[in-house]
């Protein structure tokens, strides 16, 4: 009964590189085999009583680090920064900002490829673009967090981590830029000419109020998106995503459903127009366009990135868990919202289809067989809809622009600074918006140069970082994905210089 037994809590140490193993990593070893304490501090303490209440504290400390600590290395900056500075982000975040960021107009104008491409190859291209771009998107997400714990919360940086600092900048700095600022331009155009249209049907012919111009219309909506543009931070703009995702829904579903359901106009048709009855250059460069207006409508992957960086992640509980899971219902709805649009829009309109999209047809073709409140709601969706799209194409601007600011002054942007830069942006976005009315016509020239940032470049960088067997299935699949990628991007530039040739554009400055 007074038998006292000795328990002996002495370290067993181990030789060579094993007991070298730095803290917060998890040992190599077997569970069977004695592990080597994480730090000194925890070997000088460990031969305490079992009961001691310091070694129970170096026990849960180690079980924490275990939880933690795969060594997530995380810039002090971030936490300055409005992508990185709230990291409270989950699944449901993902999915809003991928919904509001997924979505757009560019979704309107996907009939316009199916009248190049008829109905086998319009489907056909339409389905591969949409699995093309979710593979790449599911490389992303794997790519946000390397083997070293290390987290590439921005695209561009990612691309410098992969392709090197200069060659890095060169490939992903003007797409991505361009993909933000100028989707914010054209927003302002969309959001500014949508304004003046839906005043125009709620005042009605018989109005007598002086209506605004298109350029003080401009001047509304870039007010509008600057003052909602004064959050802080990409997560405290996930309630405007969810209402950017469900008035994109809405519009383009009752768009598709108003199309179908109405009668057809005269003379729809879809054979072949007759200057593509012969298989000539003109042709094949209306086909490299009908494939750039497929590959472009799924634009967003600039922004998969920072809205993975604004999630927390541990060893246990890593990021692309609740970001895959977010972006895969998100891409779901995205789905059941461009297929219909663009095979119900075909349908309706076949040939017919103007080159302004869906939206054009439904008031040319339906503007008078549709009632008024319809027609208003579908504008005001679409006005709200550019707002809140406004602000998530725009977070990685401000965030580039306080990045500069941070890394110089090393501290934070202050509040009035951090305002004045958005305002400022605003400014520009809306003088190029004016100055350069014609902008959208080159669109296609731009999105070949952007289209690489969606399908070529992620399968490259997963090439350079991850590095997979040679001649494996995988490392098959990304050359071959990858290369296809520059390609078609190659092609798409190609035949949007073919069409400003041949069509050629209206230039003209300071009058949208």
């Amino acid at each position: 009964m007074g038998e006292v037994v000795e328990v002996n809590m002495s370290p067993v140490t181990k030789k060579g590189r094993e007991a070298e193993t730095p803290s917060m990593t998890r040992s190599p070893l077997p569970d069977s085999v004695p592990k080597t304490p994480k730090s000194p501090f925890a070997s000088r303490f460990m031969s305490t009583p079992l009961a001691s209440p310091m070694k129970k504290a170096i026990i849960s400390m180690q079980g924490y680090l275990e939880e933690v600590g795969h060594f997530t290395k995380l810039d002090p900056q971030d936490a300055w920064l409005p992508i990185t500075e709230s990291r409270n982000g989950n699944a449901y975040y993902s999915a809003f900002h991928t919904l509001c960021s997924g979505i757009g107009v560019q979704a309107l104008v996907l009939p316009l490829a199916f009248k190049t491409l008829g109905w086998t190859w319009g489907i056909t291209c339409l389905s591969l673009a949409f699995i093309w771009q979710m593979y790449t998107l599911w490389l992303l997400i794997q790519l946000h967090e390397s083997d070293s714990g290390k987290r590439y919360s921005r695209y561009l940086r990612l691309s410098m981590e992969a392709f090197g600092e200069k060659l890095g900048k060169l490939l992903a700095l003007f797409p991505t830029m361009y993909l933000s600022g100028g989707t914010c331009v054209t927003l302002i155009m969309i959001g500014g000419g949508t304004m003046k249209i839906f005043f125009q049907i709620l005042c009605g012919e018989a109005c007598k109020v002086c209506p605004l111009s298109t350029v003080e219309w401009y001047v509304v909506f870039t007010c509008c998106a600057v003052v909602l543009a004064q959050l802080p931070n990409l997560n405290s703009i996930v309630g405007v995503s969810l209402i950017g995702a469900v008035t994109a829904i809405s519009y383009c579903t009752i768009i598709w459903v108003v199309s179908i359901s109405k009668t057809r106009p005269m003379a729809v048709s879809y054979d072949p127009q007759p200057q593509d009855t012969k298989f000539n250059v003109g042709r094949l460069f209306n086909i490299f366009n009908a494939l750039g207006i497929i590959a472009f409508a799924f634009r967003g992957h600039n922004l998969v990135l920072e809205i993975q960086g604004t999630m927390p992640s541990s060893a246990k509980h890593p990021s692309r868990v609740p970001m895959w899971k977010g972006v895969k219902y998100a891409y779901v709805i995205i789905a059941m919202c461009l297929f219909p649009i663009a095979i119900g829009g075909y349908w309706a309109y076949g040939n017919l289809i103007p080159n302004g999209g869906m939206l054009s047809a439904l008031q040319r073709y339906h503007g008078d067989d549709t009632s008024k409140f319809l027609l208003g709601l579908t504008s005001l969706i679409v006005v709200i809809n550019s707002l809140s799209s406004f602000q998530i194409y725009a977070m990685p601007v401000f965030d580039n622009l306080e990045a500069r600011y941070t890394s110089n002054r090393n501290k934070p942007c202050p509040w009035w600074l951090r305002s004045g830069f958005r305002a400022f942006f605003g400014c520009l976005a809306f003088f190029i918006a004016v100055a350069l009315p014609f902008l959208p016509s080159l669109a296609g020239l731009i999105g070949g140069i952007a289209l690489p940032i969606t399908l070529a470049y992620p399968c490259f960088m997963w090439m350079l970082i991850k590095k997979p067997q040679k001649y494996g299935g995988i490392w098959f699949l990304n050359w071959a994905l990858g290369v296809m990628g520059v390609v078609l991007s190659g092609l798409v530039l190609s035949g949007a210089i073919w069409g400003i040739v041949t069509i050629g554009i209206e230039i003209h400055f300071f009058k949208p």
